[in-house]
């Protein structure tokens, strides 16, 4: 229990209307878990406006309202706070009511388009090997030490950040690695919280539905590493081309990471093969788990942060020697008859063009590569033709196939892929709605020697289709079609 002065500490730009003695039991955004005693804050939805559950909150029982617009008639029985950025206040609000955790860790948050997941996760991996209790915030999974506890987005909500991270300092974890989305930045998911490093991976074509511009995207990136304070350290991609423009305001630390230029951290592919790569790490040969040169860029990602985080080198290198691939990134199984088949979370066109081009430059080219891969519903259609373009440009044959249709019709989002395959590639491209006769289709068409990309889906276990989420993961599809258990 806090009284709401105490919740209100540090923030500026509120109006109070009543008490800040009050005491408050607890916080809530989500009217039906309001209990007596609690602060609501009536945040805006994408769907729906928190406005419209005040009266139900104060019928459970709340206390005190966090809002933007006031009603005609505010109840006097209750403490308002009017906020010009309700998200952002209503982040550090929690922040208070959790005692800011993130002040006892050391938080790192890894954004861009590709990479965040396997960087964060392995940097989590990397620390709890060197023996420190650590916490993971990702898409995949989140995790307290070695809690495991069910992910829903790629950032959670204000509350649930909080939440976990106080779980973390009492569970004894010294730091925390974070995936942050370009979402909850523009949301302000992430007030309130104290950031020792921020890294940038690449910016490609995603979420155009939301930030409806590139531009738009690109900025809501940059918003995170503007924020960094001088304690802080700022790493970049010098790879990509926004990967300076990320930095250009930061009064963070700033550092660069590249597999192609002069940068304060440097990688080079030595050797590539199904089961791995030799990477030269600053001068240091290092064989991995890992495939393709964008894992080279994530490994590098993960050399560079752990070294700014004061680790030491070698046995940095050693634990890198070590890791192993996320669930659904570059996961690879081979049938008793020798047909590879490999699960990537690749959503994207540019996902999709780095998987194809690691594939690429490990097959002898006497391989057929096929494509499975799909797009999903309600989200950024302009990159659906773009996908199917990679697909088509840099595989033999390419099905095109239903990913998580959500409320749209997959018929419809598969014809607007198709759109995007060049003339010439038309005859190697076939359409097939279900996602396991697609699977099933490319499998029995493959020979010996040949590769299967299966793309899209990664590590998820549902279809999502006309808002119903249905069992499905392909992983076990490709298990069940080879008669195989092993994987990677």
């Amino acid at each position: 229990m806090k009284t709401l002065s105490e919740l209100l500490h540090g923030i500026a730009e509120i109006q109070l209307i009543g008490s800040e003695g009050c005491a408050i039991e607890g916080i809530a955004f989500d009217s039906r878990k309001v209990l007596p005693g609690t602060l609501f804050a009536a945040l805006p939805g994408s769907l729906v406006d928190g406005h419209t559950f005040i009266p139900a909150a104060i019928q459970h029982g709340a206390i005190a309202v966090l809002c933007e617009k006031l009603p005609e008639t505010p109840d006097p029985q209750v403490t308002w706070i009017q906020a010009a950025n309700l998200t952002s206040a209503f982040g550090k609000i929690a922040a208070n009511y959790f005692g800011n955790p993130s002040k006892e860790l050391h938080v790192v948050g890894i954004t861009g388009t590709n990479g965040k997941t396997t960087t964060a996760t392995l940097l989590y991996r990397l620390f709890t090997e060197l023996g420190h209790k650590s916490g993971l915030l990702s898409t995949v999974c989140n995790y307290v030490d070695d809690l495991q506890i069910a992910a829903t987005h790629t950032t959670p909500d204000p509350l649930e950040i909080q939440q976990l991270m106080a779980k973390m300092v009492e569970a004894g974890c010294t730091h925390c690695f974070m995936e942050v989305s370009s979402h909850a930045i523009d949301q302000e998911r992430i007030a309130g919280i104290e950031f020792d490093g921020g890294v940038f991976s690449n910016l490609t074509h995603d979420h155009l539905d939301y930030h409806k511009t590139f531009a738009e995207y690109r900025n809501a990136k940059k918003k995170f590493f503007d924020r960094l304070d001088s304690q802080a350290f700022a790493i970049t991609n010098l790879d990509d081309k926004n990967g300076m423009f990320m930095l250009q305001n930061t009064q963070a630390r700033k550092l660069t990471y590249s597999s192609k230029t002069l940068a304060d951290f440097k990688v080079k592919v030595m050797e590539s093969h199904f089961d791995g790569m030799l990477i030269n790490l600053d001068g240091t040969e290092v064989w991995t788990h890992f495939v393709g040169n964008f894992n080279a860029s994530n490994l590098l990602a993960v050399y560079s942060t752990a070294l700014s985080l004061g680790a030491d080198r070698g046995e940095v290198l050693r634990i890198i020697s070590m890791l192993k691939p996320v669930d659904g990134r570059f996961e690879t199984f081979k049938s008793p008859t020798g047909i590879f088949a490999i699960v990537d979370y690749a959503h994207t066109p540019d996902a999709i063009k780095n998987v194809l081009s690691a594939i690429n430059e490990v097959r002898t080219g006497n391989e057929t590569l096929f494509t499975v891969v799909g797009a999903g519903g309600d989200r950024d259609k302009t990159k659906r033709p773009e996908m199917a373009f990679e697909a088509a440009k840099a595989s033999n044959k390419v099905i095109l196939t239903s990913d998580n249709p959500r409320s749209e019709d997959p018929e419809i989002i598969i014809s607007e892929m198709a759109k995007g395959v060049p003339a010439d590639k038309t005859a190697n491209v076939v359409m097939i709605t279900n996602r396991k006769e697609a699977i099933r289709t490319a499998c029995m068409m493959a020979r010996p020697g040949d590769i299967i990309l299966i793309a899209g889906k990664g590590h998820e276990d549902y279809q999502e289709i006309k808002g119903v989420k249905y069992h499905f993961d392909d992983r076990e599809v490709i298990r069940e079609i080879f008669n195989v258990t092993n994987q990677n």
